[in-house]
């Protein structure tokens, strides 16, 4: 979503923070990227991330999700849906089934297009019978990395994407230095990976389906889409953290904007 703003889009990100300074820090943070916090606030601790990264790059994520998942359908209102015109699900929130679901038909009534990203292979293995339901009944673009494709499907990621798009309108699986595949109806499409050797792949996903998403709500091509995706994630790769530095986001604009010609 902070992306997303540096972009120029409309952005909201509705969560839950305890009482803390990291509640207070990403409190902050959402408001200076130009995004639109809906945060409740519970309890006296916030969900954390952990990250180690190795020497090539890759990372492994210890997570403790805090008051998140405590989340519930009375937080997510009609009124809050109503300004946007999609609605972007992380795949951790499959843990609160209630929330999904109720969250899900509010945004199909009023008319949002709904993204999933799976998030992570095992919160797929966990949930595989909901993902079964969801996917096909309500989601329209469905963002997945190539272990979580094969996770789902049981298949190598070329063949997952088959596998994958008849159930929505656009399926995406991000293949790391190999670049990401979109698919939609017969068309398919493959982009290369941005940006040189990572030295913290952390958030690559996230700013690939920033990029996407907003590529996609400016009219763009699959193509010019997931090539919005791949330049933010390869400028992300090149830093430690999940966030592209605030500096480069006029340089990003200019080629965003080549893209978009």
């Amino acid at each position: 979503m902070r992306a997303i703003s540096y972009l120029g889009g409309q952005a909201g990100f509705i969560g839950k923070i305890g009482h803390d300074h990291f509640g207070t820090f990403y409190e902050k943070e959402i408001r200076q990227a130009g995004t639109t916090p809906y945060l409740v606030k519970e309890g006296p601790v916030t969900g954390v991330s952990t990250i180690l990264i190795s020497p090539d790059g890759e990372r492994t994520m210890a997570t403790f999700l805090g008051p998140a998942p405590t989340l519930t359908a009375a937080d997510i209102t009609p009124d809050i849906l109503s300004t946007y015109q999609y609605m972007f699900v992380e795949g951790y929130l499959l843990v609160n089934e209630e929330l999904v679901r109720s969250t899900l038909q509010k945004a199909r009534q009023a008319g949002l297009k709904i993204v999933l990203d799976l998030a992570n292979f095992n919160i797929v293995n966990g949930f595989k019978s909901l993902l079964d339901e969801i996917i096909p009944g309500y989601v329209d673009i469905l963002l997945s990395n190539e272990p979580e494709a094969e996770a789902f499907t049981g298949l190598p990621a070329a063949e997952a994407i088959d596998k994958i798009t008849p159930m929505v309108d656009i399926c995406v699986v991000t293949l790391g230095k190999e670049g990401a595949l979109v698919a939609s109806g017969t068309e398919k499409v493959k982009v290369a990976a941005e940006g040189g050797k990572p030295v913290d792949t952390t958030g690559a996903g996230d700013n690939f389906a920033a990029g996407f998403l907003f590529g996609q709500n400016s009219g763009a091509s699959l193509e010019q889409s997931a090539r919005i995706g791949s330049l933010l994630a390869g400028y992300v790769i090149e830093e430690i953290g999940p966030q592209i530095s605030a500096g480069k986001w006029e340089q990003i604009k200019l080629k965003v904007n080549g893209i978009l010609k």
